[in-house]
C-alpha cells in the first residue's frame, strides 16, 4: 500500500484550516452511514488508500470490491460509517486517489489485453512522466502493466541528453564499469546506434520514436549482426491507444508509454451519504 503518511499529505493541503462548511453547518457528533460508489465501468484501483485514510480519521470501513476487481456503473465498492465530519473531510482526497488510481489502472488494463492479443510476450511499462509515482505506479501495476523505474536510482537509462555530453560508447563502458548490479539502458533515434549500444554491451536498447518499419528494420539488423539475443528491446515514442497493436506485431519486448500517466482520464466515483446512524 501507498504510506499513510504520504496521503495524508493530499488531505493536509485539502483542509489547511479544518473543513469550514462541514463545521458551520453540521452539529458536532453526528454519525452517517455513506457509500462510494462506480458511476462507470472499469477497473477499481486506489480502495486500499482509500480505506487507510477514512480508517485514519476513525471512520469504519466495510470493503465491497478490492483494487484490482472490474466494476460496472452503480455498484457499491466501500460502505462508510462514523463521525459525519471525518467522513466529509476526508471524502474528496479519497475519491480524487480512487479515480486517478482507477482511471490509470482501467486504461493500463485496456491496453495491456490488446498487446497480448498480438503478441503475449510483449509487456506494457509506464514511465517517470508523473509527479505522483507511488499512486501512478501501483495503479500501473494493478492494470497489469510494468513498472519501468520507479526514479533515477533504480536503473542507469542513457538518454539523448547524456549522449550530447558523452559519445554512446564511453557512456556504456563508464555505466557497466560504475555497477555490475544496474541494469544498463540506452536510448538511440536510428539502427546505427542501436548496432553501435548493443555492441558496447548494453542490456536493453530504446528505439524512440521510431516508426514500426524503422523498428522492424533495426531489430532484423540486429539478428544480422547476431546481436538481437543480447538486448531487450523497448520501442516509446509516439505510441498511442490506436497504434499500439503495430508496434506489440513487431519482435520486441516491451512498450513504454508515458500517456498512461500524463493523460490519464479520471475514474468517476462518488460519495453519497445514506443517511444518519
Amino acid at each position: 500500500m501507498v504510506p499513510l503518511s504520504y496521503l495524508l499529505r493530499f488531505v493536509e493541503e485539502d483542509t489547511p484550516f479544518g473543513d469550514v462548511t462541514s463545521e458551520a453547518v453540521i452539529p458536532e457528533g453526528i454519525r452517517a452511514k455513506a457509500v462510494i460508489i462506480a458511476k462507470q465501468e472499469g477497473i477499481i484501483a486506489g480502495v486500499e488508500e482509500a480505506k487507510a485514510l477514512f480508517e485514519h480519521f476513525e471512520v469504519e470501513v466495510e470493503v465491497r470490491k478490492r483494487d484490482g476487481e472490474e466494476v460496472k456503473r452503480g455498484d457499491t465498492i466501500l460502505e462508510l460509517k462514523g463521525d459525519a465530519h471525518s467522513i466529509l473531510l476526508v471524502e474528496r482526497t479519497a475519491l480524487n486517489i480512487m479515480g486517478r488510481m482507477s482511471g490509470i489502472a482501467t486504461e493500463v488494463r485496456r491496453l495491456v489485453e490488446k498487446v497480448k492479443a498480438v503478441n503475449p510476450k510483449v509487456r506494457v511499462a509506464g514511465t517517470r512522466k508523473t509527479l505522483l509515482k507511488p499512486i501512478d505506479k501501483k495503479a500501473i501495476l494493478i492494470g497489469g502493466g510494468e513498472l519501468h523505474r520507479f526514479s533515477l536510482s533504480d536503473a542507469i537509462l542513457i538518454k539523448d541528453n547524456h549522449l550530447a555530453l558523452v559519445p554512446l560508447e564511453e557512456a556504456i563502458r563508464r555505466a557497466k564499469s560504475f555497477s555490475v548490479y544496474k541494469v544498463v539502458e540506452v536510448e538511440v533515434e536510428s539502427l546505427e546506434d542501436a548496432l553501435k549500444a548493443a555492441k558496447a554491451g548494453a542490456d536493453v536498447v530504446m528505439l524512440d520514436n521510431m516508426s514500426p518499419a524503422e523498428i522492424a528494420e533495426t531489430v532484423e539488423a540486429l539478428r544480422r549482426e547476431g546481436l538481437r539475443e543480447r538486448v531487450k528491446i523497448e520501442v516509446s515514442g509516439g505510441i498511442t491507444p490506436e497504434n499500439i497493436e503495430e508496434y506489440a506485431a513487431l519482435d520486441i519486448d516491451v512498450i513504454s508509454l508515458g500517456y498512461l500517466t500524463h493523460s490519464v482520464r479520471n475514474f468517476d466515483v462518488s460519495l453519497e451519504i445514506i443517511g444518519k446512524l
